[in-house]
């Protein structure tokens, strides 16, 4: 079935998005913390908090494109971009309102709250980039592999999308603030943590995607549309 996403109402489709948008805003609630691993077999490794929910983002984008076509990820991409957009403007909003007297809480909630706009602009350019790999890389190979082999599209988009994600979040974040050395042990065990994530993940991948083709009664391919992501309107390259 060609892309026809925007023809149509799903069952599901809203409820997803809805669920997508939740996870990334907590996913970037709990980003600015550097956890330590380990050491695990004689290595530490230091990641950031979002690595244990963020990666369930790319699970999600997959289920949107490989169910409903590029159309309704792109849709959600852009939902997650301004709720999170939001997310740091309501922040920064309340924190420069002054603090009722007596209300003991201000350090602590600035703590949680306050996203350097450094921060800020690396997320938001990472998240942006990289999901939108992610669905451009699962469309493709979907229609190269005519549908078959479903693995293939699940981890290759994850590969692609969560190399610039990962490279593109840290560097810009931490760049020149963190000796090069714990720069690259965070961008490439994120990295391996992420992918490792969407292996561990697709049986459970699997089943959503068939429960929801049969559900929905659609198996999209996004033969000939266009790929722009700011082409909302237009079907067609």
């Amino acid at each position: 079935m060609d892309a026809q996403v925007e023809s149509r109402r799903f069952r599901y489709l809203d409820a997803l998005t809805t669920t997508f948008v939740v996870v990334l805003l907590v996913s970037n609630l709990v980003a600015q913390k550097i956890c330590q691993i380990g050491p695990v077999f004689g290595h530490t490794f230091f990641v950031s908090g979002a690595v244990l929910l963020f990666p369930v983002t790319y699970i999600f984008g997959d289920v949107f494109t490989e169910v409903y076509g590029f159309a309704a990820s792109r849709r959600a991409i852009w939902l997650g971009f301004f709720g999170t957009a939001l997310l740091y403007g309501m922040g920064a909003t309340v924190i420069a309102l002054p603090a009722a007297p007596g209300w003991p809480n201000q350090k602590a909630f600035e703590t949680v709250f306050g996203i350097i706009p450094r921060i800020l602009v690396a997320s938001l350019i990472a998240f942006w980039a990289g999901e939108f790999v992610n669905s451009y890389t699962m469309a493709k190979l979907k229609l190269a592999t005519g549908g078959r082999m479903l693995w293939t599209r699940t981890v290759g988009s994850t590969v692609a999308g969560q190399a610039v994600d990962t490279a593109l979040v840290i560097a810009l974040t931490f760049g020149g603030t963190i000796p090069v050395r714990t720069l690259v042990n965070m961008i490439l065990t994120g990295y391996g943590l992420k992918v490792g994530y969407e292996v561990l993940a697709t049986p459970l991948t699997y089943l959503v995607i068939h429960g929801l083709k049969r559900a929905e009664g659609v198996d999209v391919f996004d033969r000939g549309i266009s790929f722009n992501p700011f082409a909302f309107g237009a079907r067609r390259d």
